[in-house]
């Protein structure tokens, strides 16, 4: 694919290849780029990771060294940051039988971790190894750093109806995506930043622009990642909703990693509940989820030597 030229006056060309800009993207988008200059639009499609704009703000002298240094997609592993929902202070739901929703994610959660350890070409990082609290934008935090592709928060529903039952996938809504906009465009002049790009060395069109253009890229990314662990918890288990769902939770509201939240099953239905603690049915929770990160890694082109999905059973 040939690369794409970008003229800006007082400066030499800028040519972008998107084999040469590979390092520079823990995700892989494709995004339509709007670049405010003062009065001049320019605007190009690239079929890039929402990096492509940390490159466009790098100086021309750092480019040409970064481009040198960077290798194919597949040979950086494709992380996931898994969250455990709850933890030390917050219990989360509780079952009627007393279980509390934090010990059964954080055993699901250290499960997952061993399973995407055992993928070549994948590794999984624990926002909690223990039953210890981490404020909600920490979590976010911690896959920032971590430089995931992918942050899954896991949880165990309640509601007044001890029936109700099933898995469901959730994304953050446009209406919670919005308003996290807002609030980093509000903190701009604090140094905020928005996909590794310093909002406050940007100006406020720009900085606009940079936050949409985030927004965007990680709800598609987000709805494609959970469509299939969507289908693959179908394959397994029954289902509380066949379609992904939408809300504002505030742990998914990073602009720059794609996320979604699993509400393994409901701890306040008592069968779900004793299935929750059973260990060889959060192994099966666990593969599942596996497997359907796996697709959507595969889907990507980050996975090598693609061989056979882990043997699944039938549907609880």
């Amino acid at each position: 694919m040939p690369g794409a030229g970008l003229k800006i006056p007082g400066r030499d060309p800028v040519i972008l290849a998107p084999q040469a800009l590979q390092g520079y993207f823990p995700h892989s988008f494709a995004i339509s780029l709007l670049m405010i200059r003062r009065t001049t639009l320019i605007c190009l499609l690239f079929s890039l990771g929402l990096m492509a704009v940390q490159a466009l703000a790098k100086p021309p002298t750092e480019g040409p060294a970064k481009a040198a240094q960077t290798k194919a997609p597949v040979s950086q592993p494709f992380v996931v940051v898994i969250d455990a929902g709850h933890g030390g202070k917050d219990s989360g739901a509780q079952g009627p039988r007393g279980t509390l929703e934090k010990d059964v994610t954080l055993a699901i959660a250290r499960r997952l971790a061993a399973e995407i350890q055992t993928q070549p070409g994948m590794r999984g990082v624990l926002v909690r190894k223990d039953d210890t609290y981490v404020g909600l934008h920490r979590r976010a935090e911690i896959a920032r750093l971590a430089k995931a592709d992918l942050f899954i928060s896991l949880h165990a529903d309640s509601f007044e109806s001890s029936n109700t039952h099933g898995s469901s996938v959730f994304t953050l809504s446009e209406t919670g995506a919005t308003s996290e906009a807002a609030r980093c465009l509000a903190d701009r002049e604090n140094a905020g930043e928005v996909g590794g790009i310093d909002l406050g060395a940007q100006e406020a069109s720009v900085a606009s622009v940079l936050v949409d253009l985030s927004k965007n890229a990680m709800l598609e990314a987000s709805d494609l990642a959970a469509t299939r662990v969507l289908i693959a918890l179908q394959k397994e288990f029954t289902l509380h909703s066949a379609k992904i769902q939408k809300a504002g939770f505030a742990v998914l509201k990073s602009l720059d990693v794609p996320s979604l939240l699993i509400e393994t099953a409901f701890i306040s239905n008592p069968d779900e509940e004793a299935r929750l603690l059973d260990p060889r049915h959060q192994e099966r929770l666990a593969r599942a989820i596996f497997n359907g990160i796996r697709a959507h890694a595969l889907s990507l082109g980050r996975l090598p030597n693609p061989g056979k999905s882990k043997v699944q059973g039938g549907k609880s």
